[in-house]
């Protein structure tokens, strides 16, 4: 997936009359704890706590241009990709729908209803809600927003644009770790590694308990895996995206795979470490370099914290060992 220089800078644009470039530092104590140097960039300091808001931006720029008229839109989340798809849709004047599966974070739907979102619950996981809002959009007219799409990984490159561009050419970090959910956020930091000339390997890193695109890495096609996961809502994805895969396929050094255990852990690591609030697909990065760290000791990493947006109980008993 390749973009031009004039659209990158075009997404920087529409992105950060929005969302100032977020911060980034290589925290002693975490440099500490793993024997490494850490780069650790905040998308957990955007308007909506997550990287996914730059999505949004760009791709509801691009929809108001090529639809002057539309109105109404709808879309599926477990959370920040809704958060998203409320702010943007707001900006350009639009209403939005956000299809949520049952037991979604109660935070999140909060802040979602809190961005003039219409809340729907339906079904058990985000595939589930997704084939629903999908149906709703035919029944009432109304665009549906996807959760990959070149113009949602557009604004997501931005914010792998910021991070390799700090770095004097040939100082940035020779790993990085890039969650990956429905795979946005991977393809963004390949884009952007390709646009920068950075030469960090990537490296991706699934939930333990949403397989889909580690079997579909090994495999080379897409392999759909239950998803179990209790804590990293932002990785619960069941079935790849071809698309994405194929991204992954030419651009990953390699796959990971973290548990919920993992991901509590680096939780508290962040919050003890940098004193800033991790959800559990924000800290999976962490979890990973934490877990590959004999591997890559000596080492420079970097990673991102995709996003804070973590129910207040859950993370209380994640910071009391539970």
């Amino acid at each position: 997936m390749q973009f031009s220089r004039e659209e990158v800078a075009a997404a920087m644009q529409t992105v950060h009359a929005a969302v100032p470039p977020t911060p980034q530092y290589a925290w002693p104590l975490l440099r500490e704890r793993l024997g490494m140097t850490v780069w650790v960039k905040h998308e957990n300091h955007t308007p909506a706590g997550a990287f996914k808001v730059r999505g949004g931006l760009t791709y509801f720029e691009a929809l108001a241009r090529a639809q002057p008229g539309l109105t109404g839109v709808i879309s599926a989340t477990r959370g920040n990709h809704g958060q998203s798809v409320g702010l943007a849709a707001r900006r350009h004047g639009m209403a939005a729908t956000i299809v949520v599966p049952h037991g979604n974070s109660l935070e999140k739907n909060a802040a979602m209803r809190a961005l003039g979102v219409t809340l729907l619950e339906h079904g058990s996981d985000f595939q589930e809600a997704r084939e629903h809002a999908g149906a709703l959009a035919q029944q009432r007219g109304l665009h549906m927003v996807p959760s990959f799409h070149r113009d949602l990984i557009l604004g997501v490159m931005s914010y792998w644009v910021e991070f390799f561009e700090s770095f004097a050419k040939g100082d940035e970090p020779e790993v990085v770790f890039v969650p990956i959910g429905q795979g946005s956020g991977f393809c963004a930091a390949a884009a952007a590694r390709a646009h920068t000339g950075a030469r960090s390997k990537l490296i991706g890193v699934v939930s333990a308990h949403a397989r889909t695109y580690l079997e579909s890495f090994r495999s080379g096609q897409v392999v759909e895996a239950p998803v179990t996961t209790q804590l990293a809502d932002g990785m619960a994805c069941r079935i790849a995206d071809r698309e994405a895969l194929d991204v992954v396929l030419r651009h990953a050094e390699d796959i990971v795979a973290v548990t919920d255990t993992e991901v509590a852990a680096a939780m508290r690591w962040l919050f003890a470490d940098t004193h800033n609030v991790a959800e559990g697909a924000g800290a999976a990065a962490l979890a990973a370099a934490w877990q590959q760290r004999e591997r890559l000791r000596g080492q420079s990493v970097g990673i991102a914290l995709t996003g804070g947006n973590v129910d207040s109980e859950v993370f209380a008993k994640v910071l009391a060992g539970g």
